[in-house]
């Protein structure tokens, strides 16, 4: 059973287009930049929508990108500076943030990562991924200058849900995708440097969850679980925020439903949506806290495209055995 509540879960989620490209400034420079981009992150989220920010993604490879050398070379510590300053962020906005870098496991056995940091809103260090699908790069017997791939794929318990994390490569192997989607993940950060907009959208519609997009160029976006692009920035903006609402429902298309407006007359504002008349499917959150959209939907008489799609399912299979037992 989840330990998250069906009522309402609304969280403002904020992403960047950051790309150093062949630019170093050195780690404390680097640093104030990615705060200043956090900062930017917590400012819009309270002009915007009024709220503090929950969740900030950076990035791929923020905290080093530009930095020349092998992956030893550009390789730094979390401990120390880093964790200093970026934890400092967290707990001046009350914020989780996914910080990238490339990262010091072992240095005595050389061992370093492209991986990304989950601090939570006290600052501390709750959890790390480390990228299973790194880059072969120019020589053919490297990954990324010398990275260790990772070998798992965690699932982060925050306090408004749960959290996966891809980065880069990733998107184009399934394993990941379906491991997060198999432990329950809701929402997953992808900061990358490929700033792709098919395969995200592909991955959060089969995976059924948001996917947030940091990138170094050309976008940001915010996938919902239809598969949608819920909300994008492309350059010269540099923040996106957005509130998104972890306790949802997708619904199919019906005559019942029509496109929403059954429910918008049920319950007025207290429900909310968007509906995609081309994908012929919405998405469907509560806005009233004393109740959920699924019993909203469910005193409506309405079933979610996860139910509809069983349902199909059971009677073709009980229909495919009886044809099968005539024929015996």
């Amino acid at each position: 059973m989840s330990p998250y509540p069906d009522t309402p879960r609304k969280i403002v989620v904020g992403t960047t287009i950051f790309g150093p490209y062949g630019y170093y400034p050195g780690l404390a420079k680097r640093l104030e930049e990615l705060s200043v981009i956090i900062d930017a992150m917590a400012a819009a989220a309270k002009e915007k929508w009024g709220k503090k920010l929950d969740l900030a993604v950076l990035p791929e490879d923020a905290v080093c990108g530009g930095k020349a050398g092998s992956a030893e070379e550009r390789s730094t510590v979390l401990e120390g500076q880093v964790l200093d300053v970026i934890a400092q962020k967290a707990r001046q906005h009350g914020t989780y943030i996914v910080l990238p870098l490339f990262m010091v496991d072992d240095r005595e056995c050389k061992r370093h990562h492209n991986a990304a940091v989950l601090l939570d809103r006290k600052g501390g260090n709750a959890g790390i991924y480390r990228k299973v699908h790194p880059v072969v790069d120019q020589s053919g017997r490297l990954l990324e200058g010398g990275v260790t791939p990772g070998n798992s794929f965690p699932v982060f318990g925050c306090d408004f849900g749960r959290i996966g994390i891809q980065i880069c490569l990733d998107i184009s192997f399934d394993d990941g995708w379906e491991s997060l989607s198999k432990k329950g993940a809701e929402i997953i950060a992808w900061p990358t440097q490929s700033p792709q907009t098919a395969r995200p959208a592909a991955r959060a519609l089969e995976g059924g969850f948001y996917v947030v997009s940091s990138s170094w160029r050309n976008n940001a976006s915010l996938f919902e679980p239809t598969g949608l692009i819920m909300a994008q920035i492309r350059e010269p903006e540099s923040v996106l925020v957005q509130e998104v609402d972890l306790s949802y429902v997708i619904l199919p298309w019906s005559h019942k439903l029509r496109n929403g407006a059954y429910l918008s007359e049920l319950f007025g504002e207290r429900v909310g949506y968007r509906y995609s008349e081309s994908e012929d499917c919405g998405i469907f959150w509560s806005n009233d806290p004393t109740c959920s959209i699924k019993r909203m939907t469910q005193s409506a008489g309405l079933e979610d495209l996860r139910q509809t799609i069983e349902l199909n399912r059971k009677l073709q299979d009980r229909l495919r055995e009886e044809d099968e037992s005539h024929d015996h």
